[in-house]
């Protein structure tokens, strides 16, 4: 391993290492612009100059220089300070004095490092150079002309989310970046952008000139837009969400969070329920709480245990999931269920819903199938993981469904279930590569498990698994891809039906023939609920979605910026969201509601305070003990029913539109505005495709 010297103190440090790399791990901090851990080198900014010898007598960047045995390095010589502020310089010929209005003012590392190494004046007295703004979307502003060409805009679109759009035009002074055709930039990844830009050149449009970094409560929480449980930031004035950023963690989502997950926060202020309702003379009347809460309780006593029902919904926390589940046991009730999609799911073996590889396990991976699944869409930071993955070339990448576009090759096995057979018989000719693989995994999404033969799926694919050497001593390549943040910790809680209960699919039959005459819907909106006109409904929520419309009474919750509560993410991690705002006028915690409920009732449920109800968790599965670290490796077993599959239909997935998935981002009037660009795009590529076709049958002709 090189040794070297920096600023007089030795390091050894990993071969193949930078001299920036070295300084780092002595907490020495290098000045840079376009250097980023995530990204390539590009040695563009020569902000990180430093004094190298033996060598040339002259600044190098450190970025670009690799250590080598015996070297000195000085990073704040004389020469070195002269050189940086020289390039500062350079870099403020042409930057507009915009600081007091740009929206980067604050949090700018150009401002910042300005500051350390800028003058007082420039010698520069020529017009400055003005560059035309570019659009990038609904969610960029951008502002070209305090661009400083860093490029770390081009190598994320590139390298991290795959979407080959943005580039540099020209050379010298007039190079620009810019999008090769003048269109939004499809990637579900580009917020992603505005982080990485360190001079304000691209800007978030929804958040532009709303509020500055200094006025902001900070908040550290988790995502539930979807079930990786990204790590994120909450950024608050007053009562109000004003924007979303990432956190670092290199276990599920490094460094990136989706355009859903940063820009929907605007959904959290549109169509909010904030009192309750109760139905008079078919229409909803507000109500207080003491109205409402004895309008249920009034209907559940005059009904049987089977003839109630309650479905949890994508968005519902553990708490408010364990709290429903035991009042409705204390009724007696069985028809309960969280898989509002009907997904077939297995409980009685964790790891036949798990995410076992774990996200972080995807970077030792050899092969990965992929099964009736688009990471892309149901889970875009796993999907640029994936990408990183096949990147370094060890990894090869298949599917089977309907064919996406997953921004890196795939190889298509076929679009059914009967591809699985080819595969556990060792009939198909990517039975040999997943056989000679030393880290198999396949990825099975809920559009696989979602159809009449879903357990069937389900077994064949644990077989595949078994017969495909994915199962090992230490490596686990089964992996369920869940869509819902509630999921996982609905199936270990164990909210499903009970002996001789209903599913979801079942509950709705039976309630549309009125058998079933009591729904409780906890956040749950994506369910079919226009045939229930002979069931009394009672919608727990924070929006004014399908299940709102629909319901007899109205009993408004928080969302998940709004309370301190557990989710559980597709791994089995489970993790915690932070209150960052208070709910909005009568609304309160989901878990408060249920345990006022069953007061109401004359059942009291057994806990008083939050601590009770996390107790009662621990209690039901000692894995809610512990928050954000990595889960226990489940025990296998056999799940999945023996039959063979009913359905010839292709394996699909389970989204097609990534912007509106749930009430929060259906709320948002950015994520409509991106659904929009989203679906003329698509008709313009169908559009050009027709073209080609009808251009191709005339050169035939």
């Amino acid at each position: 391993m090189p040794k070297l010297t920096i600023d007089g103190i030795a390091i050894e440090v990993e071969p193949g290492s930078t001299v920036l790399q070295a300084c780092e791990q002595l907490e020495i901090e290098i000045p840079r612009f376009c250097y980023h851990e995530k990204l390539s080198i590009a040695g563009n900014c020569r902000m990180c100059l430093v004094e190298v010898s033996p060598g040339p007598q002259k600044p190098q960047a450190s970025c670009a220089l690799p250590v080598a045995d015996g070297m000195v390095v000085k990073t704040d010589s004389p020469m070195v300070r002269k050189a940086r502020r020289g390039v500062m310089e350079l870099l403020l010929i042409n930057h507009p004095l915009d600081c007091p209005i740009c929206d980067q003012g604050g949090e700018c590392d150009l401002q910042d490092q300005a500051m350390a190494y800028g003058g007082n004046s420039s010698r520069y007295h020529e017009e400055k150079r003005a560059v035309a703004d570019k659009y990038l979307g609904p969610l960029i502003k951008s502002h070209m002309t305090r661009c400083i060409h860093c490029t770390r805009c081009i190598r994320f679109m590139t390298e991290i989310a795959g979407v080959h759009e943005l580039g540099a035009v020209f050379r010298g002074e007039h190079m620009e970046i810019t999008t090769y055709v003048g269109k939004a930039l499809e990637s579900e990844l580009s917020g992603n952008l505005v982080d990485l830009c360190p001079v304000g050149a691209l800007t978030s449009r929804p958040y532009a000139f709303t509020a500055r970094p200094w006025e902001l409560r900070t908040t550290e929480s988790v995502d539930i837009l979807d079930a990786l449980g990204s790590a994120i930031r909450i950024d608050s004035r007053g009562a109000q969400v004003m924007r979303i950023l990432p956190r670092m963690n290199e276990d599920i989502n490094e460094e990136w969070i989706s355009d859903k997950t940063r820009h929907a926060c605007d959904g959290l202020l549109i169509r909010r329920l904030d009192t309750p309702y109760v139905r008079h003379d078919g229409k909803l009347q507000p109500v207080t709480w003491r109205e409402a809460l004895t309008a249920v309780a009034k209907r559940l006593k005059t009904l049987k245990p089977e003839q109630i029902a309650a479905i949890a919904g994508d968005l519902a926390d553990c708490e408010s999931m364990i709290a429903l589940k035991d009042l409705m046991g204390s009724l007696g009730v069985v028809n309960i269920d969280c898989r509002q999609d009907g997904a077939a799911l297995d409980t009685a073996v964790p790891a036949a819903y798990r995410f076992n590889t774990t996200i972080a396990g995807v970077d030792l991976a050899d092969v990965i199938l992929l099964i009736g699944t688009d990471p892309r869409r149901e889970a875009a930071v796993l999907n640029a993981r994936l990408r990183k993955r096949w990147l370094t070339g060890h990894v090869e990448i298949a599917t089977i469904g309907t064919p996406v576009d997953l921004t890196y090759p795939a190889q298509s096995l076929g679009d059914g279930p009967a591809v699985l057979i080819e595969l556990i018989e060792e009939r198909h000719p990517f039975s040999q590569k997943l056989k000679m693989a030393k880290r198999p995994m396949l990825i099975l999404g809920q559009g696989a498990l979602a159809r009449s033969d879903g357990m069937a799926v389900l077994g064949l694919v644990r077989r595949l698994a078994e017969t495909a050497n994915m199962i090992q001593e230490g490596w686990n390549g089964f992996n369920i891809l869940h869509t819902a943040a509630a999921r996982v910790g609905g199936l270990m809680l164990g909210f499903v039906p009970g002996q001789g209960g209903h599913g979801v699919t079942a509950i709705l039959d039976q309630a549309s023939r009125g058998t079933i005459s009591f729904l409780y819907l906890l956040n749950a909106d994506e369910v079919n609920l226009s045939t229930l006109d002979r069931t009394f409904v009672v919608y727990q929520g924070h929006h004014g979605d399908a299940g709102a419309k629909r319901a007899d009474v109205i009993l408004p919750g928080a969302a998940y910026t709004e309370k301190n509560a557990l989710y559980v993410n597709t791994e089995g991690r489970v993790q915690n969201t932070k209150l960052a705002v208070f709910p909005p006028g009568h609304a309160r915690e989901d878990w408060k509601i249920v345990r006022a409920l069953s007061e109401r009732m004359g059942r009291p449920l057994p806990y008083d305070t939050h601590a009770d109800v996390r107790a009662r968790l621990v209690a039901v599965d000692a894995a809610f003990a512990t928050v954000g670290v990595t889960p226990a490796p489940a025990a296998w077993g056999v799940f999945g029913e023996a039959t063979s599959f009913t359905e010839s239909l292709p394996l699909r997935t389970c989204h097609e539109n990534f912007y509106r998935t749930d009430p929060i981002s259906r709320a948002s009037s950015k994520m409509a505005e991106c659904a929009e660009v989203q679906a003329e795009l698509e008709s313009i590529k169908k559009s050009i495709k027709k073209g080609h076709h009808l251009g191709q049958e005339r050169e035939d002709d």
